[in-house]
């Protein structure tokens, strides 16, 4: 799992344009939202994007993208377990 977090911080960062983050500055544990990276609606959108397009994972549902986006260790559990790419 600790690749899948790393790969999956990499994309994060590449996606959402954190040029001063790198991969180990981010808490995979930490809030994606509010506190931890602050990120905000536009970004969900990317991350939404993002798990299409690498994993041909589609979020139907707004409350499922909510619990998805919790932290990076809980974006990585549910791609391990929902991708189909």
């Amino acid at each position: 799992m600790n690749e899948a977090i790393l790969e999956l911080k990499r994309q994060i960062i590449e996606v959402l344009n954190l040029e001063d983050i790198s991969p180990e500055d981010i808490d995979e544990n930490a809030p994606l939202f509010g506190g931890g990276l602050g990120l905000d609606s536009i970004d969900a959108l990317e991350l939404i994007v993002l798990m299409e397009k690498n994993y041909g994972i589609k979020l139907q549902d707004p409350a499922e993208g909510k619990a998805v986006f919790k932290s990076v260790a809980v974006m990585a559990n549910y791609i391990e377990k929902n991708r189909t790419k």
